[in-house]
């Protein structure tokens, strides 16, 4: 538990490169969640499975640190030994390492929404970015779009581009 808790101190790495914020990886973890039982109902898949998925996806970056596509051209992460580790004494590590397993493969529909599902939340964070200033946010969106799998995820990746952040609250306060 204490482990886990520690995701709420740990800053994402992408952020050095994307030059404003500072999201937590539990920050990310919790609305990847979130995005992801809603991609996992919206296509009729196992939105058990892919809420674990995006729960538990990160959660071994509390071993080795949040490693962005240029650090890890340069460092080796051990995260199978970092996964094992963490699994070995809980009651349901087996089950863990099974779904984070299937999670890194891709190979299954719903591997393949967890995964859309962390693309949709960083692009989410690119839009807020983008639309406080930061021009180079919009590059960053559009190259996390093209790493997007499925139709669903797709199509709100557009909507995300399209519509404004504060839309949602704007509306319900002019209603």
């Amino acid at each position: 538990m204490f482990e886990v808790g520690s995701l709420k101190r740990i800053i994402r790495s992408g952020y050095q490169t994307l030059g404003s914020g500072g999201e937590t990886i539990a920050e990310h973890t919790f609305c990847c969640a979130v995005i992801g039982y809603s991609l996992a109902k919206m296509e009729k898949a196992d939105e058990n499975k892919v809420l674990k998925m995006c729960l538990f996806h990160d959660l071994l970056e509390t071993r080795t640190g949040d490693l962005n596509l240029v650090n890890k051209q340069y460092n080796k992460a051990f995260e199978e030994k970092a996964r094992k580790d963490q699994c070995q004494n809980l009651p349901f590590g087996k089950e863990m390492l099974k779904l984070l397993s299937e999670y890194e493969k891709r190979k299954t529909k719903e591997a393949i929404l967890a995964k859309d599902a962390d693309f949709l939340e960083e692009m989410c964070q690119q839009k807020e970015h983008y639309e406080t200033g930061n021009s180079r946010a919009l590059e960053w969106m559009e190259y996390t779009k093209k790493r997007l799998k499925t139709k669903i995820a797709k199509q709100i990746a557009e909507q995300i581009i399209k519509n404004k952040v504060k839309d949602w609250w704007w509306n319900l306060v002019v209603k």
